[in-house]
């Protein structure tokens, strides 16, 4: 792509690209993704409750489509700008699809399976990613006559949901709590369990929108004044600081010099690198699978902690790498490990959270602030760290390491497991940190189950 823009600039001004300029236009290439996402993430509480979480995917996928097309004949239009366009437009599709899809998949799933659907769409963000490595392997599409058509079949899995999506149906929770559509919410709900006795699930629905009545749609500026959501607020801002400004993009941007000082050869670090893109995918499916049994607090703090643990080693090994032979092997199953821990915890968890702390009117104003949080924090660390590397070199991962202890320490204090638990257990959980108190009634509201009296009001009285 850098020779590309080189030789579209020779050939509009008759003399070669300058080096700054070639480093400011690719800085802007790749920088205009998380900035795209945050400005997707913005969208997404409007979004989501005006045309419905399903509706909001059906619409996400022009945002898609459009930049593929784009990036596809950038080389035919002979226009670099294309490409940054693209890649802002891009952007705005994975800071709404990464917020609305774990949404969407929280509320249809079951509590017992609401861990292993909320890592699905992290499972396949990796599986995409191993499917990039892949593709940009240089005997295949990684090479200056197939990277235009690697850019442009992006939009392959856009054309497929647009197809798909269609078939499935709307949450059925914003139907019944957001929409009133008691009748639609039944009828999904039946579809989805494949059974007809679903009255204990819309009976929790319903105590659950009872309980919100009087919140209506809460904004992003409400939901950072509700006191009965404040430790719910703090802990997701955490969280996905703590997922991105963990070093997970600091051990990639390292990845290859490591691998080539442990004498991969230079033509095989593409390998190594595919390599490390299995091991993520298989520990994030691992993740899958677990995740109801172990709970979402335990892989939380087993993630961070390994990360936490890596970013030392690292740290060690690549000081001492030009001094002890085999401190470049150390160095590149650090790399492998801190793999693993983010791959179980760090990356997929923070979504299943967000879904779970939050009830159906707070929601969408929650992955709107968890969603600019994260995407913010990686437009930060991909501008901040090349220039912490120059000045600090193996050091700068000592930031990484202080940063992942800080957040484990938080979800250790802070954090509760949610695992098999409605959401208005969860919110109940939340309310005694919060210092406010969750009645139905006169009586203390009991959230075991969803079949006491729904004729009560739910309120909550700060103290």
């Amino acid at each position: 792509m850098q020779q590309f823009y080189n030789a579209t600039y020779l050939e509009r001004y008759g003399r070669p690209m300058e080096e700054n300029l070639l480093t400011l236009l690719w800085s802007l290439s790749v920088s205009m993704y998380p900035l795209g996402g945050f400005f997707g993430s913005l969208m997404v509480a409007p979004l989501v409750n005006k045309l419905g979480r399903k509706g909001t995917l059906l619409f996400n996928n022009i945002f898609s489509i459009a930049p593929a097309v784009m990036m596809g004949v950038s080389e035919i239009a002979k226009s670099y700008e294309i490409i940054i366009a693209a890649r802002f437009i891009v952007g705005i599709c994975a800071g709404l699809s990464s917020n609305v899809v774990p949404m969407y998949l929280g509320e249809l799933a079951p509590k017992n399976l609401r861990g292993a659907l909320g890592i699905i769409p992290q499972l396949f963000i990796t599986i995409g990613i191993l499917s990039a490595q892949v593709l940009g392997i240089r005997h295949i599409l990684g090479n200056s006559t197939g990277w235009t058509l690697m850019l442009g079949i992006t939009g392959i899995p856009a054309l497929i949901e647009l197809l798909l999506l269609p078939f499935f149906p709307e949450s059925p929770r914003y139907m019944l709590i957001q929409r009133g559509d008691e009748k639609t919410a039944k009828k999904a709900l039946q579809r989805l369990r494949g059974s007809e006795d679903v009255d204990a699930e819309l009976s929790e629905m319903r105590l659950e929108d009872q309980s919100e009545r009087a919140e209506g749609h809460l904004s992003v500026l409400s939901l950072l004044s509700q006191r009965s959501l404040r430790w719910q607020l703090v802990s997701i801002i955490v969280m996905n600081m703590g997922q991105q400004l963990s070093g997970v993009n600091a051990i990639y941007y390292y990845a290859d010099s490591i691998y080539a000082t442990a004498g991969v050869k230079q033509n095989d670090i593409q390998y190594v690198t595919v390599g490390t893109g299995a091991v993520n995918v298989f520990m994030t499916i691992a993740a899958v699978f677990i995740v109801e049994a172990s709970g979402r607090r335990l892989l939380l703090l087993c993630g961070f902690g390994i990360c936490c643990v890596a970013c030392v080693l690292l740290t060690v090994a690549l000081t001492f790498q030009e001094s002890v032979t085999w401190m470049p092997y150390i160095s590149i199953a650090c790399v492998i490990i801190y793999v693993i821990g983010h791959a179980i915890g760090p990356s997929p968890i923070p979504y299943v959270v967000t879904t779970e702390m939050f009830r159906q009117s707070a929601r969408p104003a929650a992955f709107m602030v968890a969603g600019s949080v994260h995407w913010l924090s990686n437009f930060t660390v991909g501008l901040v760290f090349p220039f912490l590397e120059r000045g600090l070199g193996s050091y700068s991962f000592i930031i990484f390491t202080f940063i992942c202890l800080v957040t484990l320490i938080y979800i250790w204090l802070v954090v509760p497991e949610t695992k098999n638990k409605t959401f208005l257990e969860i919110c109940q959980m939340f309310a005694k940190r919060n210092k406010v108190e969750l009645k139905l009634g006169d009586t203390d509201l009991p959230l075991k189950e969803s079949k006491e009296s729904l004729e009560d009001a739910v309120r909550v009285t700060a103290f």
